[in-house]
């Protein structure tokens, strides 16, 4: 049976992304900076390395102290885990494994997600996680790592990200792509489609 292959960004899909309210706690812990030069450095400094896994959390505790927060890892991993909360379609993938084989693709840190994937770990057949992978999306690299997650004889694949630039690559593999919009309109249109590929 060609099942299809549903691929789901975490931040901003089926959980909260971290910013703004991240980066503007930390850097109210500051005081020295605002949200705006917080975020910009972390883009033009580290964005890359600590996505991909280049530096640790500790690295990027220690960077943060440099810029002012200066939070011990338990206060840092309290910080992520208030902004990353489960989304209402979380609650979804129980249903949605039902009809297609479910994969996770995400810019994220292993090490936050672990606790918040617990739930859905037996409905999820791969795991792709910039962290781990050594890739950040849009990088035509990560999604080839997921290529190689998913069933040969799959059915069509489908990807959803709250990111346009994100859904490129997806494109150009000949994903079918659907945008995540913060009303969650999108989850219904995830339904239908996979009722139509029954």
């Amino acid at each position: 049976m060609n099942r299809p292959q549903l691929i789901l960004d975490v931040a901003g899909v089926i959980a909260t992304n971290l910013s703004p309210g991240f980066w503007e706690e930390a850097a109210a812990m500051a005081g020295s900076t605002t949200y705006r030069q917080l975020k910009d450095s972390f883009s033009r400094e580290i964005r890359e390395s600590f996505w991909t896994g280049g530096i640790t959390i500790e690295q990027f505790r220690d960077w943060l102290a440099g810029h002012g927060p200066d939070l011990s890892m338990e206060r840092l991993s309290a910080l992520a885990m208030r902004y990353l909360q489960p989304l209402p379609a979380l609650g979804r993938i129980a249903t949605w494994s039902r009809d297609a084989d479910i994969h996770l693709l995400s810019n994220h840190r292993e090490e936050w997600l672990s606790g918040l994937l617990t739930p859905v770990k037996e409905q999820v057949k791969s795991l792709t996680i910039s962290s781990r992978a050594g890739y950040c999306k849009p990088d035509p690299r990560i999604y080839q790592l997921v290529c190689e997650q998913l069933d040969d004889g799959g059915g069509p694949s489908i990807y959803v990200d709250d990111q346009e630039k994100n859904l490129i690559p997806a494109k150009a593999l000949g994903w079918h792509t659907v945008i995540a919009d913060p009303e969650g309109c999108w989850m219904e249109e995830v339904s239908q489609l996979l009722k139509q590929l029954r």
